[in-house]
């Protein structure tokens, strides 16, 4: 039996996904933030030690990380490379690329960008400016920059090809559907990358997409 351990406006999302896709038979545990500091709440601890989700729970063991869950299930049940290519296929390099890429390179600059502007909107009205200045510097320095270069790369990834590695919707398309995802509401200004504006739209139009929505529920950024 396979249990996920889902938060809600998570990263689970793409995990259920991917689970929908497979035609998996699954149980799901809900877990609700908390809503006034939008962290998990402590009952996920009981699970795993680290307290986040999603959390894979299968046969009687227990794995945390997206990103890991996903790359277990496709070795465990893709086993005709349906969603993933195989380690002999040319485009296995750029399937680890992307995998990683989505927590490694692009979604960390996003979460920073979302705390600075958190931050600013909390911290005393008598600090604001200061506040204002410190981030806006390290925006224009570093953050900005490096989210400009990664959405470059995807964007002429995505002119190419209608999905990350070709023709038929992947695996890493469904792992780097939630950093797109938080871009496109508003984390980052996407006016200038049609392409992958088009390809989250495509996405959240896929079918299995919006079972895995009407499983986990609230989905919301």
């Amino acid at each position: 039996m396979i249990t996920i351990h889902h938060l809600e406006n998570s990263r689970s999302q793409r995990v259920l996904w991917l689970l929908e896709v497979l035609k998996l038979e699954y149980t799901i545990k809900r877990y609700e933030r908390d809503p006034k500091t939008g962290l998990a709440p402590k009952e996920l601890l009981k699970v795993s030690p680290l307290g986040k989700s999603p959390i894979l729970e299968i046969e009687g063991e227990i794995l945390p990380e997206s990103g890991a869950i996903i790359e277990y299930l496709l070795s465990k049940y893709d086993v005709e490379y349906k969603l993933h290519p195989s380690k002999e296929d040319k485009l296995y390099k750029d399937h680890l690329f992307w995998m990683h890429f989505a927590e490694g390179s692009l979604m960390w600059p996003l979460v920073m960008k979302f705390m600075f502007a958190k931050t600013k909107e909390k911290v005393p009205f008598f600090i604001k400016p200061v506040a204002s200045l410190i981030f806006t510097g390290i925006d224009k320095a570093y953050l900005g920059h490096t989210l400009a270069n990664a959405f470059d790369y995807i964007e002429t990834t995505l002119s190419k090809s209608p999905y990350l590695l070709g023709d038929e919707l992947n695996a890493v398309d469904m792992m780097m559907s939630f950093p797109l995802e938080a871009a496109r509401s508003g984390r980052f200004n996407l006016d200038k990358y049609p392409h992958i504006d088009k390809y989250v739209q495509k996405l959240q139009e896929h079918s299995s997409y919006k079972d895995a929505i009407e499983r986990g529920g609230q989905y919301d950024y």
